[in-house]
């Protein structure tokens, strides 16, 4: 407007030029020099500026446009955005462009009408004075934040993401990261692509439960539409924020089941980490898992066999292919496998009970590479290893004997966090695997006092488990009152059982307290046992005892069978899956009694067969 003001003026104030004469320099019919400027210059320069700004392959030629003409400030923002761009993309030092007198004047132009700058050019700006340079709380950064916070809710929701997204990857986000995540929280029904909202669940959602909590909603309705990396994103998410949501869960897991696909390498072992960090079992899923993983299983490093095997044990999961391909890997990379990895694999395989068709190579490829190295392993992962000897059945006395040692378990003791009671817990079955399975091992065994027995419990247990609590109420129907029954008895052997009986020659209940119990630290009785009497304990079996494929114990209470078998007991047990579909009491007692006769008949069968072979 004032450009053509000042050119009706100039028409009406200079002379006309006389006839058959061009006007020349002084009468031309534009407005004067000192009316151009930039809000009088063509919108096509603008434009032109841009583009050279857009396709500058330099700093040196964006400084150079900057030299020139007065730039605007959104020019200027975007020439600042290019140069971060470029200084990133060819490693420059951004030291000397901070310095250069015309990015002095680049940063003055949109400090001076940072007002003007449009939304876009305004977030890469705050962007790109980080990346070169300019710190955090200077006033450069800090005007810019400023102007950003007052334009929020002018802000698209796609750019509110990008933006929450920047500022949680900084190290110092200040405080305009709460006020962005406080317009995500209102706006989050906005959201409609999945792309959006998996960047927000992966990168942001651990700053803001609330926000999170919306985003698993949004997610639990978009799960259809996501491809496969993107399901595997909102698993990961969700297990490195230790959010269990299961319906989201299931959806991801019914949603990535109908992906007819082969799955990519990292999805697999992606996947295996975040279901086992949550603990989240679907049979499916695991079953498919493991299934593409086999044939891939000799391109992986030896962390991500490790990762994968601690997965799948975390998982209570035995793909018994999978499982052997993973013990001739570490037959074929024996070498290129750590002590501390190998035996990783080691106690993941007794976690599941595992033995390998090839047991008596691999078992002995384990001895080997552990001979004289037991000093590199610390105290813990060496009891672990231990520890997983014993329950595959393939401990040696000197191993035995370094770990119940006074010099190994002294570390232990004192010790009350949970790894050191985990620990010491390993250290009483070790102990009992010495004494129970190894025949001709002489010692050193844990000291007496050490060991664990019924007066030792730990009164600040976890709440009863139904089937505990419908066990205990049945026990006095099914095994006598309180002198012929003893319950939640801890044994030295680091076993727990739930009921002990004797029953003399004729199956009847006796006293137990008058007879001496070795598998106890304090005997209250000091008889021998009648002859023909038997011990009988009550064993109950949770769910996580079991594998998630069926019906198999795992290693942990495949070894208390056998430790307390070896004992002298008799074991009437009792599996989740049978006794907690008995609804009424006097079904619970039947069921127990039966059990109990089960137990004795197979021992007499077992005398009988005995003396025929005898």
């Amino acid at each position: 407007m004032a450009a053509h003001l000042v050119l009706r003026c100039c028409r009406r104030l200079l002379p006309p030029a006389p006839a058959g004469r061009a006007p020349g320099p002084a009468l031309r019919t534009g407005p004067p020099r000192w009316a151009e400027g930039p809000q009088a210059r063509p919108r096509e320069n603008g434009a032109e500026l841009r583009e050279l700004i857009r396709v500058a392959s330099s700093p040196q030629e964006l400084l150079q446009l900057g030299q020139g003409a007065a730039l605007s400030s959104n020019l200027a923002a975007l020439a600042i955005a290019r140069l971060a761009h470029l200084s990133r993309q060819q490693r420059l030092d951004t030291q000397g462009i901070r310095g250069d007198p015309r990015f002095l004047r680049l940063l003055g132009a949109v400090g001076a009408q940072i007002s003007q700058v449009w939304n876009a050019p305004l977030l890469q700006l705050l962007r790109s004075l980080p990346a070169l340079g300019l710190s955090p709380g200077g006033p450069q950064v800090r005007s810019v934040e400023q102007e950003v916070l007052w334009r929020l809710r002018r802000l698209s929701l796609r750019q509110l993401a990008h933006l929450a997204e920047h500022l949680a990857g900084q190290g110092h986000p200040g405080p305009l990261l709460p006020e962005v995540l406080r317009k995500l929280e209102l706006r989050w029904t906005e959201l409609d692509g999945t792309g959006t909202v998996v960047t927000l669940m992966a990168k942001v959602g651990h700053l803001s439960p609330a926000l999170m909590e919306r985003l698993e909603d949004k997610a639990l309705e978009l799960a259809e539409q996501f491809d496969t990396e993107q399901l595997c994103r909102v698993a990961l998410a969700l297990a490195l924020q230790q959010r269990r949501c299961v319906p989201l869960l299931r959806a991801l897991s019914y949603h990535l089941l109908q992906k007819p696909a082969e799955l990519p390498l990292p999805v697999l072992t992606d996947l295996l980490f975040a279901y086992s960090k949550l603990n989240f079992q679907q049979p499916q899923v695991l079953h498919r898992l493991s299934l593409e993983l086999q044939p891939h299983l000799g391109s992986l490093s030896p962390a991500q066999v490790l990762r994968c095997a601690r997965s799948l044990a975390s998982l209570r999961w035995l793909s018994r292919p999978l499982a052997e391909a993973t013990a001739q890997y570490c037959l074929d990379h024996a070498q290129d496998l750590s002590l501390s990895q190998l035996c990783g694999i080691l106690v993941s395989f007794a976690r599941l009970d595992f033995q390998p068709s090839s047991g008596q190579e691999f078992f002995s490829m384990i001895q080997e590479r552990l001979q004289g190295q037991e000093q590199e392993l610390d105290v813990h992962l060496l009891t672990d290893v231990v520890w997983s000897l014993c329950v595959l059945q393939q401990p040696q006395h000197a191993h035995l004997s370094q770990v119940l040692g006074p010099d190994f378990h002294t570390r232990l003791r004192g010790d009350s966090s949970p790894r050191a009671q985990s620990s010491w817990l390993k250290l009483l079955h070790i102990n009992a695997t010495a004494r129970l399975e190894a025949p001709g091992y002489q010692g050193p065994f844990l000291p007496t006092e050490g060991l664990r027995g019924d007066g030792d419990r730990d009164k600040g247990k976890d709440k009863a488990t139904p089937l505990q609590r419908w066990l205990h109420e049945a026990l006095p129907g099914a095994l006598g009152g309180h002198d012929l029954v003893r319950r939640d008895v801890s044994t030295v052997y680091g076993w727990d059982i739930d009921a002990e009986v004797v029953l003399d020659s004729d199956n009847k209940p006796l006293p137990l307290r008058d007879f001496a119990a070795p598998h106890l630290s304090r005997s209250e009785g000091t008889k021998p046992l009648p002859p023909g009497a038997r011990r009988v304990a009550v064993l109950r079996w949770e769910l996580p005892q079991f594998s998630s494929r069926g019906r198999e114990l795992l290693g942990w209470g495949s070894m208390a069978r056998r430790h307390l078998r070896a004992a002298g007991f008799l074991l009437a047990e009792v599996p989740h899956y049978e006794f907690l579909e008995l609804k009424l009491e006097r079904q619970r007692v039947a069921y127990l009694k039966d059990k109990v006769a089960k137990a004795l008949a197979s021992d007499t069968a077992g005398d009988t067969a005995t003396d025929a072979a005898t």
